[in-house]
């Protein structure tokens, strides 16, 4: 199975898919690693947040890799269409592990290269 990362810089918000993501496995959110990993060299990026393989999100404050039912009152995970509402809902801890199939990363510092440029984006574009 695939994993994809999503990086975002400014306004632009690239996608690459990695094979092996056991490098990032035990990783938190809110943990910087190196851009190296998913094949931006010299950048480093930073996890904002993610997604399991049942589509359920994950939520800074649940600790570890599993899945709970927690009542939300708005935030990550839940937007209440009215003001007090709270629901019980579904969310995954913050460790990235074997079930997370897409992780939301930020750069928190540029290589010498831009994204669109290593990730051959441009190209694809023109034709």
């Amino acid at each position: 199975m695939a994993f994809k990362v999503v990086v975002s810089q400014g306004a632009e918000t690239h996608q690459v898919e990695v094979d092996e993501a056991k490098a990032l496995n035990g990783l938190v959110i809110g943990d910087e690693f190196d851009g190296g990993i998913v094949g931006l060299d010299g950048y480093t990026l930073k996890i904002t947040g993610g997604s399991d393989k049942n589509g359920f999100t994950m939520k800074k404050d649940v600790s570890g890799t599993r899945r709970i039912k927690s009542l939300l009152t708005g935030g990550i995970g839940y937007h209440p269409k009215v003001a007090g509402v709270k629901k019980r809902k579904t969310v995954r801890g913050n460790t990235i592990a074997e079930d997370i199939v897409q992780i939301n990363t930020v750069v928190t510092q540029a290589g010498s290269k831009s994204i669109a440029d290593i990730l051959g984006a441009g190209e694809e574009e023109e034709e």
